[in-house]
């Protein structure tokens, strides 16, 4: 396993679009341990491909009750909207006011291909909402309501 290099806000790899993963091989299988040891040097709770120079739909999420492997994830339903603080591994040290649903399901494959459907509420919902949004190129600066610089 590696330590990859979070690509920060400014690169292009950031602002594109992902693209869905055909194949779940070797190579997306290292990548989804590289993404998740990156994940937990950078004391993060979210890491989609992109933040890592990838262009494909993957994203490993840990909020404290163990990782969480998405390979083509699909939100198929959300409740509540709530607005809370967000911070990115892409941009350091800003945080923002951001309007999410606090409750989603999502629908990915994991890592050995099996379709599976999971369903979070708070910072869980929170997370799979901002690293689907990596995939679709969006940058949480560009919906919160308000920014602030942190330390």
């Amino acid at each position: 396993m590696a330590i990859l290099e979070i690509r920060k806000a400014g690169d292009e790899v950031l602002k594109r679009q992902a693209e869905p993963v055909t194949k779940i091989d070797r190579s997306i299988k290292k990548l989804l341990n590289d993404m998740s040891e990156t994940l937990y040097h950078a004391d993060g709770v979210g890491l989609a491909a992109p933040q890592v120079g990838v262009s494909l739909k993957v994203v490993v999420i840990d909020v404290g009750d163990g990782l969480i492997e998405l390979i083509n994830p699909v939100i198929l339903e959300k409740a509540e909207l709530v607005t809370d603080t967000e911070g990115c591994l892409s941009i350091p040290g800003v945080f923002g006011e951001v309007e999410r649903y606090n409750h989603v399901t999502v629908e990915a494959l994991d890592r050995s291909g099996k379709k599976i459907k999971i369903s979070g509420s708070g910072l869980l919902a929170r997370a799979f909402q901002h690293e689907i949004d990596h995939l679709d190129g969006i940058l949480f600066i560009e919906i919160a309501k308000t920014l602030c610089k942190g330390q």
